[in-house]
């Protein structure tokens, strides 16, 4: 089981930046695919971006070029670098995480381990 704690989330006006960062811990035993997804209320939990072992980077349309996912594998964290925010954005961001190698980056269904979020608030 590999635990996962998110922070960084938190209010902010349109147009403006979060960094939300993930920190695994646990029974890490092998290089480690991260996801973050978020959830607005009312709609469907959705992949944001993530990182695979030897892969570029995978993001949603909605936020491909505007958010960056990076990951410290000597650290286990896994960071999501947010800028030209907008209320559309506004969700709870979860961190996932998997041993080796998640075949859909983006579907919830790949990962198995998953952090209790952070809110992100974005005001117009």
């Amino acid at each position: 089981q590999v635990q996962l704690v998110e922070s960084g989330g938190g209010p902010v006006q349109a147009g403006g930046s979060l960094r939300l960062s993930c920190q695994a811990s646990g029974r890490i035993y092998s290089m480690l695919s991260m996801a973050w997804f978020r959830q607005a209320p009312g709609k469907e939990r959705e992949g944001v971006a993530a990182i695979v072992p030897s892969f570029s980077p995978t993001y949603a349309d909605s936020v491909k070029g505007r958010f960056t996912i990076s990951k410290d594998d000597a650290k286990n964290t896994v960071s999501l670098q947010m800028n030209s925010l907008t209320p559309e954005d506004t969700a709870m961001y979860y961190c996932a995480a998997r041993h080796g190698y998640a075949i859909e980056e983006l579907s919830g269904d790949s990962y198995n381990n998953w952090g209790r979020g952070t809110q992100v608030t974005v005001s117009s």
